[in-house]
């Protein structure tokens, strides 16, 4: 079941958002925004744990994404920043839920995307957008680790 979009704790502090184009270059480029967006914000910290989320949101909306249509899917990547949280969103023409894979399925080679999510984020979910596709979020704490 969809879930809507976590509340802030805060006042929205900054934003960024990318068009992802789906190719190597392109998931370079993701990479590099992410970590070069979240220096800006002064969370290097949290860039690594950021930048796995971040591959791994955009490689499913990628794979999966408007399977039999022509073309290549609209993929958009999106950070909003509150005092405490970083929210990554991943949009894309799918209406189709995202598939959490079985705790059986560890060698598995596709079907791991999630899980690693669901250990690095403090939560993630998905939510339909209007008029198609849906929007996969996770939020990730801004605070330094202890």
């Amino acid at each position: 079941m969809p879930r809507t979009l976590p509340q802030f704790s805060g006042v929205l502090a900054a934003s960024a958002a990318l068009r992802v184009e789906c190719s190597r270059e392109g998931f370079t480029r993701v990479r590099s925004f992410t970590r070069d967006t979240l220096h800006d914000w002064s969370l290097d910290h949290r860039c690594d744990d950021t930048a796995l989320v971040v591959t791994e949101l955009t490689a499913n909306a990628a794979t999966h994404a408007a399977p039999g249509e022509a073309g290549v899917p609209e993929i958009l990547l999106g950070f909003l920043l509150d005092p405490t949280h970083v929210l990554v969103t991943v949009s894309d023409p799918d209406d189709h839920p995202p598939v959490y894979a079985s705790a059986d399925s560890g060698l598995e080679e596709h079907g791991r995307g999630l899980r690693i999510v669901d250990t690095l984020a403090e939560e993630w979910g998905w939510v339909l957008r209007s008029p198609a596709g849906k929007t996969v979020w996770a939020r990730l704490p801004a605070c330094p680790p202890i």
